[in-house]
């Protein structure tokens, strides 16, 4: 078993980690870190519990720490990354030094030598990760994962843009409310209500999308060439973010070869058969009123992208669009992050 750590443990994804964790067959979680207020106290203590399962009874007794390299155990090998932006920008790098850091944080993403992965579209890129350690003289490593809504959207193009000249994408997000935290969006702004603004959201899907959907050289990624347009929307869902998606192609194509790419995708986890890669990363609909994010965000226990409604769009030549329903805290986070590290042990470790 290789032993993990969490850091940010008590918040939402932190919280996600744990379960998603919870019988892993090769990781086993020993080490929980959050703020200095929590550390000392038994972790059951520390934390008001918010999944919709118990509390797994391996972590209540657990001792909180402080998040900081000196107080982690040396046994760890891995920690898992939920910290807000701003202070993972610091501690994750002096996690790094000594231990390997899947961070769901966006502090890293788009830095120098640093892989943002997900294992199905661009798993090519942690071949950076032996620069990264040269770089910094460390002996551990940082692998981050995209941002939720990115994740959803770049795994149902993987297939299109491997099989179809894409010329430009248009995406229109309903962002469900957990991905801003619990104490997130307050109930009076988004009950009755929808916020068209979530700030910085479609930078990333836009800068994030064209890096992993390009192509990585050995030294640097060459980001994919076509247009991408993002407009991101929060609206009261607890979880499970929608999409809708605009795609122009520079040929003439069937719908069916759109659907039958996207149907059958399968990614290097898929080959590994790694434990949280789900058989289908791409599940189509073919129900005029799906997906929906109650009925479809846990498809594939939360790890696939649900499509449906996809067709022709006749306003447009050579174009065509659909929906997508993904789970943003599990596909979108830490399930995001538990596969890539998953990946690591499997090809690295």
């Amino acid at each position: 078993m290789v032993n993990v750590g969490i850091l940010g443990a008590t918040g939402m994804v932190g919280q996600r980690f744990i379960q998603l964790l919870e019988n892993h067959p090769d990781f086993e979680v020993t080490a929980l870190a959050a703020s200095s207020r929590s550390a000392g106290k038994r972790y059951e203590d520390a934390t008001t519990w918010y999944m919709d399962n118990e509390m797994p009874e391996s972590v209540k007794d657990i001792e909180v720490i402080e998040t900081n390299p000196e107080s982690m155990d040396d046994d760890v090998d891995i920690v898992f990354s939920s910290l807000p932006a701003d202070f993972a920008l610091t501690v994750e790098k002096e996690f790094a030094k000594d231990y390997v850091v899947a961070s769901n944080a966006s502090a890293h993403r788009m830095n120098n030598n640093i892989p943002l992965v997900i294992p199905e579209v661009n798993p090519e890129c942690l071949d950076m990760i032996d620069a990264q350690q040269k770089e910094n003289d460390w002996d551990g490593f940082i692998v981050t994962n995209p941002n939720c809504s990115t994740i959803a959207l770049a795994l149902t193009l993987k297939p299109i843009v491997d099989n179809f000249d894409v010329k430009s994408v248009r995406v229109s997000t309903m962002q469900a409310v957990s991905g801003a935290g619990y104490n997130g969006v307050p109930s009076m702004a988004i009950v009755d209500n929808l916020v068209p603004y979530i700030g910085g959201e479609e930078e990333k899907m836009e800068s994030e999308s064209l890096y992993l959907l390009g192509s990585y050289d050995g030294n640097d990624v060459v980001r994919a060439d076509f247009k991408l347009s993002a407009s991101c929307h929060r609206v009261p869902v607890i979880d499970g973010h929608t999409e809708a998606v605009f795609i122009d192609l520079a040929d003439e194509f069937e719908i069916d070869d759109v659907k039958d790419n996207m149907a059958n995708f399968k990614g290097l986890p898929q080959e590994l058969n790694l434990f949280s890669a789900p058989e289908n990363p791409v599940i189509v609909k073919e129900e005029s009123d799906r997906p929906q994010p109650r009925m479809d965000r846990n498809g594939g226990d939360g790890m696939s992208v649900t499509v449906g409604r996809l067709r022709k769009d006749a306003a447009f030549d050579n174009s065509f669009k659909y929906i997508l329903v993904g789970h943003n805290t599990i596909r979108g986070a830490a399930g995001a992050s538990i596969l890539n590290a998953e990946l690591i042990n499997d090809k690295i470790f």
